[in-house]
């Protein structure tokens, strides 16, 4: 039985771990007082103690406490395009928590493991995406002290976001000394000498770890590769770092002589800063293109900043891939039987049979499934949409996309959509939904219905008028063949009637919602308040229908409309 899920503050809970270290993890959460995504980041007060300083006492946790939350308050107050968004911070059950806003993409290093060495062009776009961010933090001044692959974000539009801001700045101190055993904060791959010689960092530490990181995507590995911790640290004291064009003979010669000049030993022997590191990468920079840009495609491309800046999202139209299905929980190791040579060999009770696998799978989806209406009931949106999107591409290799199953996932999941007003994603849930229970039940069944009307208003929200006018009118032909006029299909006749307008055929318009009036007058009677508001519509459009018209006739009933 697993234990329910943690609630940071009363209010940040945790979902699932995406990151970890000796002294703290990264949690995927969820706000539940605003329903939306964030990332929260644990410390322990204690270990950090332990490993650092070697005594754990109130004064050092209480200088801890202090610290974190002065630099989480300084990083909290930059504000730039480049750097993660800090919401909240605090302590709880001995942990200082930080909450931040989830960035979607990939992590620098996982870009790394897919494209090595980068594109040159690509490289140059993140180290000055970079240096742009860097240029804000410096300038409070605040240094970095672990920046790394791991440390900075992709988005699929290719902007560059660098995450921990100020973190190891409130782990190492000049005035705690706060030390691992052996090792300063940060990362051996990608630290300054004199951050490994005495745990002291300047701005211009921050550029050697970033020429580490320009060396790595220019070279396809980093500057210095030791088998242990303490051999790269060595390395990065007293080794001179090999050339790229070494690597990569096509590197330009000045790229590779800033790499070096990055590498310097000494801090005085490098760049100055980052707007000069900026304007040194500037001939490889792209320049804008002058066309739109085009939908974003599998990699997220570090170059699209500048190759279309300030444009809008070029996935109009298009429609997100779902996250990846979550693996199945583990099950339990078994010892496969003894070996018995006069019998048959049987599968082992490790490996069970393709029926076996199958009940798993569908008792792990059926907990999933209640774990799903659960999040409905609490109206937790954000994490309904989440966990609906994980599921469907799961449930649909099990059991077919029109299994009952799946349609009631996609149901959920496109029902919380449009509440969220992500039209552009719920519309192809919609899509599929009508089509696989118009295949069972019929083209004129209510739910079939229902999943076109609300395709139908994504279309209208999205500004597909024409689309939506279409889904509309096949609507009402569906809808009329059940008899008996219902207060939906006056509602659809009306709906019409105002996209007929906005497409900009006003006397159609006109035609068709005059109809309705009488229809709904003879039905409620002339003063009834939804016949008064049908009129008032009507005036408003007769005020604006063209002159040209060969009769401008007044509402009727209404003898103070003007003809």
């Amino acid at each position: 039985m697993s234990s329910a899920p943690r609630v940071i503050d009363g209010r940040y809970r945790l979902a699932e771990k995406i990151g970890h270290g000796g002294m703290g993890q990264v949690w995927a959460a969820y706000d539940e007082r605003l329903d939306r995504r964030v990332a929260v980041k644990l410390l322990r007060t204690d270990r950090l103690l332990a490993a650092t300083t070697g005594r754990v006492t109130g004064s050092h946790g209480e200088e801890l406490r202090r610290r974190f939350l002065r630099e989480c308050r300084i990083t909290a107050a930059l504000d730039h395009p480049g750097l993660v968004t800090v919401l909240d911070a605090g302590e709880e059950r001995g942990e200082l928590y930080l909450v931040m806003q989830r960035i979607p993409g990939l992590s620098l290093a996982d870009l790394l493991a897919e494209q090595q060495p980068f594109p040159i062009e690509a490289a140059v776009a993140v180290a000055a995406q970079i240096c742009a961010a860097l240029a804000v933090v410096h300038a409070v001044p605040v240094v970095h002290r672990d920046l790394k692959p791991s440390n900075v974000m992709v988005r699929q539009d290719g902007r560059v976001v660098v995450l921990d801001l100020g973190i190891a700045t409130a782990l190492d101190a000049d005035t705690t000394r706060l030390t691992m055993t052996g090792a300063p904060v940060g990362s051996p791959t990608y630290m300054a000498p004199e951050q490994v010689l005495s745990a002291v960092a300047d701005p211009r530490s921050d550029l050697y770890a970033l020429g580490c990181m320009l060396h790595e995507m220019l070279a396809g590995e980093a500057p210095f590769r030791a088998p242990t911790a303490i051999g790269l640290l060595h390395r990065h004291i007293g080794e001179a770092p090999p050339s790229v064009r070494e690597f990569r003979p096509e590197v330009p010669e000045w790229l590779a002589r800033l790499v070096l000049d990055l590498l310097a030993k000494r801090p005085d022997d490098r760049p100055a800063g980052v707007q000069q590191v900026y304007q040194r990468l500037l001939p490889l920079l792209p320049s804008s293109s002058g066309t739109p840009q085009p939908r974003f495609g599998g990699l997220p491309d570090p170059t699209a900043p500048y190759r279309y800046p300030h444009q809008p999202d070029p996935a109009t139209g298009a429609t997100p891939p779902p996250p990846p299905a979550p693996a199945l929980p583990p099950q339990p190791a078994q010892a496969p039987p003894a070996p018995a040579p006069a019998r048959p060999a049987q599968p082992s009770p490790a490996q069970p049979s393709p029926a076996q696998a199958q009940a798993a799978s569908a008792q792990d989806l059926t907990v999933a499934c209640a774990e799903l209406a659960d999040l409905v009931a609490a109206r937790r949106n954000a994490e309904v949409i989440d966990l609906a999107a994980r599921l469907l591409p799961r449930a649909e290799a099990g059991l077919g996309p029109a299994a009952p199953p799946v349609r009631t996932i996609r149901a959920i999941y496109a029902r919380t959509l449009l509440q969220e007003r992500q039209y552009r994603v719920a519309l192809p849930e919609y899509h599929r939904l009508a089509a696989a229970e118009e295949a069972e039940l019929g083209p004129q069944h209510p739910s079939v219905l229902d999943h076109r009307r609300n395709a139908a208003l994504c279309l209208e929200h999205l500004g597909q008028t024409a689309e939506a006018l279409a889904e509309y009118r096949q609507l009402l032909t569906r809808w009329g063949a059940h008899g008996p006029e219902t207060d939906q299909l006056f509602e659809l006749r009306e709906k019409i009637g105002l996209l007929t307008a906005a497409a900009g055929d006003l006397e159609g318009a006109w035609q068709g919602l005059v109809q309705l009036l009488f229809d709904r007058e003879r039905r409620l009677g002339p003063h009834h308040p939804e016949v008064r508001r049908l009129r008032q519509t009507l005036d408003q459009l007769n005020s604006h229908r063209t002159t040209t018209a060969p009769t401008r006739r007044p509402l009727p009933g209404n003898p103070y409309a003007v003809g």
